[in-house]
């Protein structure tokens, strides 16, 4: 079925990322600032809701949680693609929910981000689309 193996791909592509993204977060400076002074100003300086963290690690912790999610996100579709495909597809919500979740995705990639995670997030919705269209909903 074509539209399983759409599903599995779009999901692929945002444990793909979400991985990337998670690897980037902990172990490259590839989200650190240019000005190394905006970085130091981050790790000495409190979000005005808590002084129990600085926007560094704030920073951190948002980027981490982004990634997880994106992967928890994945390995739930690609699960439920391989072990009961007809559930998501008896179910409008399970199968709606990659295309909605994708689409938010892709407006802050537009809005937010750069090109890389906006083109592969165009993919994977596309792939979600794909498998809901030619799953009959």
């Amino acid at each position: 079925m074509i539209e399983q193996w759409l599903l599995i791909a779009g999901a692929a592509i945002f444990g793909l990322l979400g991985t990337a993204h998670l690897a980037y977060t902990f172990f490259t400076d590839n989200f650190d600032a240019f000005d190394g002074s905006v970085t130091d100003a981050m790790k000495s300086t409190s979000p005005r809701i808590s002084k129990e963290t600085t926007m560094w690690k704030a920073w951190i912790g948002f980027n981490a949680s982004h990634s997880v999610g994106a992967m928890s996100f994945s390995l739930l579709y690609i699960t439920l693609a391989l072990k009961d495909f007809e559930l998501v597809q008896s179910s409008l919500l399970l199968s709606a929910m990659p295309v909605a979740v994708s689409l938010v995705y892709l407006v802050l990639a537009r809005l937010y981000w750069f090109i890389v995670p906006f083109s592969g997030i165009l993919v994977a919705t596309l792939c979600f689309a794909g498998s809901l269209i030619l799953g009959g909903l």
